[in-house]
């Protein structure tokens, strides 16, 4: 009996699972609100992707070969998905020189420093845009869409819905009167035209996180302690006094909360393992969110809800410790 046995330490668990199988899905789960936006803000919008994912894929590769002495990663297709998350944040009329600003933060700040993909402590793509929302204050908050190749409805273009509630509350006008002046209602919500591609349509968004589960690229649980935190905190303010505080729908379907909660908050390495871990963490994101939306200055406030948390993620790991196999 000549046959060699190769004997190496458990757990043999294989799964034909890999990085760049699991971005390759989250491309294109993205692709739906991808190509809502580029129908809605044309050659612009493309333009704003295009420099994006280029720019972080380009600085990936030179960091990694000339700096860091090492193979080039942009094969694992995470700086793709880096630079669509960052575009998905990001006005259409912004200049491309502040997209490739916020793709270098987001590759050469808040990825390679730490190590690369698995390594890294925040979200790349929220760093990237929230150093842009501080530094670029006016045009990060430069709604007016670009035309594309769709008409947007008149009364929903412009400034986002958020901003502007937040503005109209702000000079003593009640949500009813404003929602009524302006004809907002829950279709509204579902295209929220004028914003980012990833708050423009809240229904493609969604297409794409199904396409997620059913692929099981990602777990529900945290999500679903997101975007069910946002929803409560929102009941019970609205309840309380509706002429200052949005309602549950609007909270949910306007400005960021969809794409942070879906394709951002999900994030393999910026996110707890355990279970019960994800869902403490994603009830902070949106406990964290309303505060902003409804007592900070900013009127969107899950980029920072985000990053908050992903500096509470060892802890969480540590809290929610998840069992070692074979152990009871």
């Amino acid at each position: 009996m000549d046959k060699k046995y190769i004997v190496s330490p458990n757990p043999h668990i294989h799964a034909n699972v890999s990085t760049t199988s699991i971005m390759r899905d989250v491309i294109i789960a993205l692709c739906p609100a991808l190509v809502v936006s580029i129908l809605a803000y044309g050659w612009a919008e493309l333009l704003v992707v295009a420099v994006s994912v280029l720019s972080c894929v380009l600085l990936e590769w030179a960091v990694t070969r000339w700096l860091m002495k090492r193979p080039s990663t942009v094969g694992d297709l995470s700086a793709v998905v880096t630079g669509l998350l960052l575009a998905m944040n990001l006005p259409s009329a912004i200049p491309l020189w502040i997209v490739f600003i916020g793709a270098f933060v987001a590759i050469c700040v808040a990825k390679l420093p730490f190590g690369g993909i698995g390594q890294n402590v925040f979200n790349p793509a929220i760093t990237g845009r929230v150093f842009l929302l501080i530094s670029f204050p006016a045009q990060m908050t430069d709604w007016n869409p670009t035309p594309g190749f769709i008409p947007l409805p008149d009364a929903v273009s412009g400034a986002t819905p958020l901003s502007v509630i937040k503005e109209a509350i702000k000079s003593g006008s009640t949500i009813p009167e404003f929602m009524s002046a302006h004809n907002y209602d829950l279709a509204s919500f579902l295209w929220d035209a004028g914003a980012s591609a990833g708050e423009l349509s809240a229904g493609a968004l969604l297409i794409g996180f199904i396409y997620l589960l059913i692929r099981r690229v990602v777990k529900p649980w945290i999500p679903v302690s997101v975007l069910g935190t946002m929803a409560l905190i929102a009941f019970i303010f609205h309840g309380i006094n509706p002429d200052i505080y949005t309602g549950v729908s609007f909270n949910l379907m306007t400005g960021g909360a969809m794409l942070g909660a879906l394709f951002m908050a999900t994030d393999y390495v910026t996110s707890p393992m355990n279970t019960w871990g994800g869902v403490v963490y994603g009830i902070g994101i949106g406990f964290i969110a309303m505060m902003i939306r409804y007592f900070g200055s900013y009127p969107e406030g899950m980029s920072f809800a985000i990053l908050l948390m992903n500096c509470t993620v060892p802890l969480l790991n540590m809290w929610f410790h998840q069992k070692k196999y074979g152990r009871a």
